[in-house]
């Protein structure tokens, strides 16, 4: 039977930083911003209750989405335990979490170690376990989720993060869920995902975020424009810089999560989780800005097709209009997203970059390029 361990961990705490922010009028942003004060912790709208307690799994839950999913789930009252490979600490100290809060976190969070690609293992120890509820968040492969179905079969409900980039390109936009989808997207594994769990006799939902930011953000959303915006540097964009994109926080997204749990509406559901605002490229680096209090950024235009970048991005979002409707999580959930774009990303920057911590190291390699600078220094 594989053990259930809880962990508590010291670290040094940080205190909470207050968000700056003044009006700010880019493309398509909400231009009446609220000052508020922001730390990691949810508040008041935030704590959804579910029916009842539940013991909970999360498929992953050490990085991004599942810290911030975790710590809500947690305060519910849930019983939750991670299936992780151990390779990172179980728990962290968020930048504003106060060592009280982190505390409790910590001594009521559980872990179960393994690799989810060891299929006898998960089916063992999930059944020998019981789990009402799975929350899969880093799955990837139909065939890494049917053997959590096999190991539970009394299970009440299968939470899936999916992805709106599962979407077939169009000309027709928002993305609603009812859309067509790509077979031969690069998130074709979970569309196949989403394919087994209608056909199984279980109660599932699916979450299809567009791009998702916020602190300890793993994926170069946000950071991307940080880093040139901190080193006083022009920023690339491609083409005209009108392609419309959207962005949604992880807190919020960690919100709508919570939001299905144990919903009756959201019983074999597809939702968009996003933030209700859209915005250009152009509009986002100077959000960006904004966000971190820097001045109005240079933005030099390109033509990707122009260059050849190698194996190398020179952009973190696709070339293309790309954004979803949230209208039925709004109605059929009554989610309402609590960050507008520039509140978020200075909640972002606040929490994250502006204390000097980021996931990637600064790459200027492509912008060079774009420049016509040299490679190489004379």
């Amino acid at each position: 039977m594989a053990r259930l361990v809880a962990f508590q961990q010291n670290q040094l705490s940080f205190p909470p930083l207050a968000s700056s922010l003044s009006d700010f009028n880019g493309t398509r942003l909400q231009t009446h911003i609220q000052l508020k004060r922001k730390t990691w912790q949810p508040k008041g709208s935030l704590y959804v209750s579910a029916s009842s307690t539940k013991k909970i799994l999360i498929m992953g839950g050490t990085r991004f989405i599942g810290v911030f999913l975790s710590r809500q789930l947690v305060k519910e009252g849930h019983q939750v335990t991670l299936f992780t490979r151990g390779k990172a600490p179980i728990t962290q100290q968020l930048p504003g979490e106060s060592d009280t809060d982190f505390a409790d976190f910590s001594s009521k969070i559980l872990h179960l170690k393994g690799d989810r690609k060891d299929y006898d293992f998960v089916k063992s120890s999930l059944s020998a376990e019981g789990f009402d509820v799975v929350y899969d968040i880093n799955g990837r492969e139909a065939e890494e989720v049917e053997p959590i179905l096999d190991a539970l079969p009394n299970l009440e409900q299968f939470i899936y993060c999916s992805s709106a980039g599962v979407y077939l390109k169009s000309d027709l936009l928002p993305h609603a869920e009812i859309d067509a989808v790509d077979p031969k997207s690069r998130h074709k594994g979970k569309l196949e995902t989403e394919s087994l769990l209608q056909s199984k006799d279980v109660n599932w939902t699916s979450i299809r975020p567009v791009y998702i930011y916020g602190p300890l953000n793993y994926n170069p959303v946000e950071e991307w424009f940080f880093h040139r915006l901190k080193a006083g540097r022009p920023i690339p964009i491609p083409g005209s810089g009108i392609q419309i994109t959207q962005l949604g926080h992880v807190k919020d997204l960690a919100t709508a999560f919570v939001k299905v749990l144990g919903n009756d509406k959201a019983s074999k559901q597809i939702f968009n989780i996003s933030g209700d605002k859209y915005v250009t490229f152009d509009g986002l680096a100077r959000a960006c800005a904004k966000a971190g209090g820097f001045p109005e950024p240079e933005l030099i235009h390109y033509n990707p097709k122009d260059f050849d970048f190698g194996k190398k991005k020179s952009f973190p979002f696709r070339d293309q209009h790309f954004f979803a409707s949230v209208e039925k999580a709004k109605s059929v959930l009554g989610l309402e997203p609590e960050y507008g774009l520039v509140e978020g990303l200075t909640d972002s920057y606040n929490l994250d970059f502006g204390r000097g911590t980021f996931r990637k190291e600064a790459d200027f390699s492509t912008d060079d390029i774009i420049l016509g600078k040299s490679l190489v220094s004379v």
